[in-house]
């Protein structure tokens, strides 16, 4: 399995990006697949999750909400995040994340089997 993101990069507060996480080695449709992401001394945290067929099956952490959107196109075995309005707050490396669990409650970083490397995404005040 092998899940690359790019898309990661500087941006102004106030500004947009899309990450990409292009993903092979698994049936890319059967899986749940989500974005976290890991600011410099603290834990990674969940950031979005979307469910295996259905793009409006989305679940958000509240500091994202309105601002991130969560997309995926399984022909092209890619998911998305797009980023409007990020703040400094957003700094962070950001990977995606497989999950064989369903439910979209399941948020932990436990509940993913599969991550990529990760992307940093840096925003400047």
């Amino acid at each position: 399995v092998q899940l690359t993101e790019s898309g990661g990069e500087w941006v102004q507060a106030g500004g947009s990006l899309k990450l990409s996480c292009t993903a092979s080695g698994l049936s890319f449709s059967t899986y749940r697949m989500g974005w976290f992401r890991q600011a410099p001394g603290k834990e990674r945290e969940f950031v979005a999750s979307i469910g295996r067929t259905n793009s409006r099956n989305t679940y958000y952490t509240d500091s994202v909400k309105g601002r991130f959107s969560i997309s995926r196109d399984n022909a092209k075995n890619t998911l998305y995040l797009q980023m409007d309005r990020v703040n400094p707050e957003d700094t962070a490396v950001y990977y995606c994340a497989a999950s064989s669990f369903i439910s979209l409650s399941r948020i932990q970083p436990t509940d993913f089997e599969s991550w990529g490397q990760g992307t940093q995404v840096t925003v400047s005040s």
